[in-house]
C-alpha cells in the first residue's frame, strides 16, 4: 500500500522547483512490483540530489500503511480499533500516524496531552508512596481536564477488576493472553472500554480480536516495519 508519495514530491520540488513531479498512483492505493508511482524530469542533478531523501519517506511511510493494512485484514468481521502508539521516529510522528491511517488503522495518542495513560512506572512510584489503585484512578480522574478520559495499564484479572470497580474509562491489558483477555471482557464489558497491547503479532491477532476487545494497540506498526521496495531509476 502506498505512503508519502506527496511527500516525496515536495522534496524533488524542495531541492529544485522547476522540476517536473507527475504522481501517477495515489497515497492508500494497492501497488505491485513494477508499478511506476510517479515520474519526475528536470536536472539530473537535482534529481539525483533529492532522491535518497524522498525514498526515504516513501519507502517507510509505504511499509507503515503496508503493515497496518495486513493487522487490519486479519481482524475482518470483527468490530475492534486497530491503533498505533507513541512509539515512532523522532521528528515523524505526525507522517508515519498519517501513513497508519491509510493502512485502516487508527491513532492512539499523539503526545501526553491527548489523554492520560497510567502505564505501570506510574503504578510503581504511586504504590511506593502509600496510594492504592483505587486512590490513584479517583485522583487521576479529578486532575483531567474535562472530557479527558482515563486509561489504566494492567498485567493481571484482578488488576483489571479492581480498575473497572474504581471508575476508570479504560482498561489497557498489557501482554496477556487470549483467554485472560476473554475473562476479563466477559467480566466488565459494558461497563469499561479494553484495550489489548504488547506482544501483538499478525498470528494472534485475530484470538485476541476475538476474545471481544475494543482496541487493539500495536507498536510495531510504527517501531519496527520493513520499508516497502521502492527504487528511483533513470
Amino acid at each position: 500500500m502506498l505512503a508519502g508519495s506527496d511527500v516525496a514530491k515536495m522534496v524533488f520540488l524542495k531541492v529544485n522547483p522547476s522540476l517536473k513531479v507527475e504522481v501517477l498512483i495515489q497515497d492508500g492505493a494497492e501497488v505491485k512490483p513494477g508499478d511506476i508511482v510517479a515520474t519526475i524530469s528536470g536536472s539530473v542533478a537535482s534529481i539525483f540530489k533529492a532522491e535518497r531523501v524522498a525514498l526515504n519517506f516513501l519507502q517507510r511511510l509505504s511499509g507503515i500503511a503496508s503493515q497496518t493494512a495486513k493487522y487490519v485484514a486479519k481482524t475482518h468481521g470483527f468490530v475492534v480499533n486497530i491503533t498505533d502508539t507513541r512509539k515512532t521516529t523522532p521528528g515523524l510522528r505526525l507522517l508515519e500516524k498519517y501513513a497508519v491511517r491509510l493502512g485502516g488503522g487508527q491513532n492512539h495518542r499523539f503526545h501526553l496531552g491527548d489523554g492520560i495513560l497510567i502505564k505501570d512506572n506510574h503504578l510503581a512510584a504511586l504504590y511506593a508512596l502509600g496510594m492504592s489503585l483505587r486512590d490513584i484512578i479517583a485522583k487521576a480522574k479529578q486532575n483531567a481536564p474535562q472530557g479527558f478520559k482515563v486509561e489504566i495499564e494492567v498485567n493481571t484479572v484482578k488488576e483489571a477488576l479492581d480498575a473497572a470497580e474504581a471508575g476508570v474509562d479504560i482498561i489497557m491489558l498489557d501482554n496477556m493472553s487470549p483467554d485472560e483477555m476473554r475473562r476479563i471482557v466477559s467480566l466488565v464489558s459494558g461497563r469499561v472500554k479494553i484495550e489489548a497491547s504488547g506482544g501483538i503479532t499478525l498470528e494472534n491477532i485475530p484470538a485476541i480480536a476475538m476474545a471481544g476487545v475494543d482496541t487493539i494497540s500495536i507498536g510495531a506498526l510504527t517501531h519496527s516495519t520493513k520499508a516497502l521496495d521502492i527504487s528511483l531509476e533513470l
